[in-house]
Order: C-alpha cells, then structure tokens, then sequence
C-alpha cells in the first residue's frame, strides 16, 4: 500500500468518507428547511402569484422539524467523530484519476460550499506537477523539479476539472512543449466552484511566490488556460496589477482554449430557471434546488472577474432588477501581453471562402462555449478584447473538451509558444 497521494483535496479517501458524510448530513436538513417551507407556504394560503412565504412554521410543526434538524446534526458529529479515528489510515492509500475527477466535479458543482463549510472534500489551491503538489522554497523546489529550465508555461483547468486531466485523448501539451520547444510545464490546481475573482487572487499570489521560488532565472512565462481558467489568468492578471505582483511584468503570453469571455449560455438558461419557478409562492422554496449551483458556475453567466462583477448582479436580483443585465466591469487583457486565443466548432470543417464568418451563417459553437464568446468579442467596444485576428484560431468540428487533446490544437501551440527571444509586444 503506497504512502504517496496526488489527491486534488487536502485529504484522501479518509477525508472523502468525512466529507461525504457532512455532506449528506447538509442535504438532510437541505430537505427539511425545503419541506417546512412548503408546508408553511400550504397552510399560509396565499395567492398563486402572491408574495413567498419566508417565516418558518410554528407550534408542534415547527418544534417537529427543528427536531428533524438537530437529530440529524448530532449524528453527523458522532458519525464524523467515528470517521476522524480511520481517516489517517484511508488517507495513506494513493489517490486513483478517477477519484480525483469526481472530487473535482464535485467542487465544480458545490465546492463554494464545501469552501464555506470546511468540509475535508474542498480542493484547496497548489501548483503541481506530475500530479503532486510543489513544494516553497527555492532549494526545495529545485529538489522537486531538477529539470526547471528558464521558460515556464502554467496550465489552468477550467470548471469540474483538475490538473491531471491536461492528459487527455493521447496528448500531453505540457510535456509535448518541454520536449518541442523546451517549456517547463507546472500546473494549476483550484476548486473551480468558488468565485473566480476569488480564486484569481490567490493564483496570482501563488504564482508571485512561485517566480520568487524558481531555482532558475525566469526568461520567458506563458500560461495556457482552458474554459474557466481563462477567467481565472484574467481576473490574476488584474489582481496582480492591483497588489503589484511582479510576475505580470515577466508575462510574455497568454493562450485561451475555449474560455467564456463573455458568458455561457448554460448558467444563463439556469438563472432563467430560478427567475420562472419564483413567480409562485407555491413553487419559491424549490427555488434553493435551483441555486445549488456553486458560486463559479453563476460567475460564468457573464464572464465575472471582479467582486464587484458578481456582487453587483446580486444587489439587482434582491432589488428585483433585470438579472439578465451585463453588471460587469470591462477588464481588458493586460498591456504587453501576447494574448491568443482558440474558439472550436462541432460544424464540419468549411473553408473561409465559404463565408463561415458571414454574419447570417455563423459558425455554432463547442456545445458550451459560443465562438465569439471564446474568441473575446463582444458587441459593446467596452467588453470586445481585441484580440488580433493573427492571434486567433477556429477549429471545426470539435467540441468544447476536444480543446484538451487535439493535434490542430496543439500544432497552434506550438507555433505560438516557439522558441524565440523574450519581447513585450502589445
């Protein structure tokens, strides 16, 4: 039985059977604040378009499901005291990918939760490589990566993934650029379900202290995001700028695999949901199922990057404001950066002198992510990134995950992240 683990939690198994277990311990008493709430909206009865009924019930009914409730948290406590006992032991055993991708998946999903709870399966931030966390400490560090070259490119995953699944259909980018080109690769590791200006903050400091802890000088630094994880570089781009961070200024490039930049139209169909299943008191408190989705899923409505993004479409939702509105700030790529980014299709390949960027016949997109979305364009000059047409790619007939492991995919890549001397173009 192996002590090693490549866990993308701090934990290991032990950990999951605790997290589980609160987990479904916060389900339980989910479902009984669900249920009194309509039991209390029945007995309120009110119109089929009045106002939602928010006060508990009272008397004998009220005491039953605050009993419901604390029955269900003392065996919670006393099974997550049992479980604390084993849970070194379970923890020892290597942590299998697939292990890996359901705690991550689940992150995407609830991991704001989990992060707000301190439930043991919340994936906490690290850079990695070959799965396991880096050390700090420049010595340490040197120890872990004796193979640390003057170029680094890190890759960011995107939502309900994690840093061991940049191994996909075959392809390995980050090894394929350290053997074409001679790139270092380190990897990012997040609970994607948080919000993604919070998670922004905290890559850039982690990259700050990484560049600080690099056993070689830094020459040339790209990161290389997909989905989600273009936002996230985005939003540590500009947290670095804000709290000075010197990594931005050795920023030579950045490549976007299919990020949102201006929203995804999935999250944008489940706020439709929460909007439609509260127009009746009778159908509010299922609108909780509806809001289970994490703090990061929502932050993709419109490509949120700051606090003040996410914050602002809150306040219009508790004002009963148009929800559907843009609240962001516009956030432009960083000055001196070569920014590139690649958008996919599942339309057959057709040839640009078909017209497949003709205004009545565009292009579909990746099955999540819409082409001009991911292409950074935007029909407000305020929000367009201006992304050279050099610096752009269309693949046909791919989807969203296809980004992942995909030969045109990775020839572009290559072309762009070439050996060359270090300059900052705009």
């Amino acid at each position: 039985m192996s002590t090693k683990r490549s866990a993308p939690n701090e934990t290991g198994y032990g950990g999951d059977l605790r997290g589980i277990g609160r987990l479904t311990i916060d389900a339980i008493t989910g479902v009984a604040d669900l249920v009194e709430s309509v039991h209390a909206t029945i007995a309120a009865l009110p119109g089929p378009f009045g106002a939602p009924v928010y006060d508990p019930t009272r008397g004998l009914t009220g005491q039953v499901y605050r009993g419901v409730r604390g029955v269900a948290r003392l065996v919670g406590g006393a099974l997550d005291l049992g479980l604390a006992q084993v849970a070194p032991w379970l923890d020892r055993i290597e942590s299998l990918p697939q292990r890996d991708a359901a705690i991550s998946a689940l992150n995407g999903v609830l991991g704001d939760h989990l992060d707000e709870t301190g439930n043991p399966l919340a994936i906490g931030m690290r850079l990695c490589s070959g799965g396991r966390p880096l050390p700090s400490g420049r010595k340490a560090l040197g120890a872990a990566l004796p193979q640390a070259g003057g170029k680094l490119v890190v890759f960011v995953h995107g939502l309900c993934m994690n840093d061991r699944q940049w191994r996909w259909n075959g392809h390995d980018y980050g090894a394929e650029l350290a053997r074409d080109a001679g790139w270092t690769p380190v990897y990012l590791r997040y609970n994607s379900g948080r919000h993604i200006s919070f998670n922004g903050r905290d890559f850039s400091a982690r990259l700050d202290r990484l560049l600080r802890d690099w056993p070689v000088p830094v020459e040339r630094l790209a990161i290389v995001c997909h989905s989600m994880g273009g936002l996230v570089a985005r939003s540590a781009c500009h947290a670095a700028a804000q709290a000075r961070h010197g990594w931005i200024d050795r920023l030579d490039s950045l490549v976007f695999l299919g990020t949102p930049h201006q929203g995804a139209p999935l999250e944008r169909a489940g706020s439709w949901f929460d909007t439609v299943i509260q127009l009746s008191p009778y159908t509010a408190p299922f609108a909780r199922l509806g809001k289970i989705r994490s703090a990061g899923i929502q932050d993709l409505r419109h490509g949120n990057l700051l606090d003040s993004d996410w914050r602002a479409h809150a306040d219009r939702k508790r004002a009963g404001a148009d929800a559907r509105a843009d609240t962001r700030t516009p956030v432009p790529l960083p000055k001196g950066v070569r920014s590139y980014a690649i958008a996919v299709s599942t339309d057959a390949r057709r040839a640009r002198d078909e017209g497949d960027q003709r205004r009545d016949d565009p292009p579909s997109g990746d099955g999540l992510v819409p082409v001009a979305s991911a292409l950074g364009q935007h029909r407000n000059p305020a929000f367009d990134l201006r992304i050279p047409a050099s610096r752009q790619w269309l693949g046909y007939g791919l989807h969203h995950l296809d980004l992942l492991g995909d030969a045109q995919v990775y020839a572009q890549l290559r072309r762009w992240l070439k050996p060359a001397r270090r300059t900052r173009t705009p």
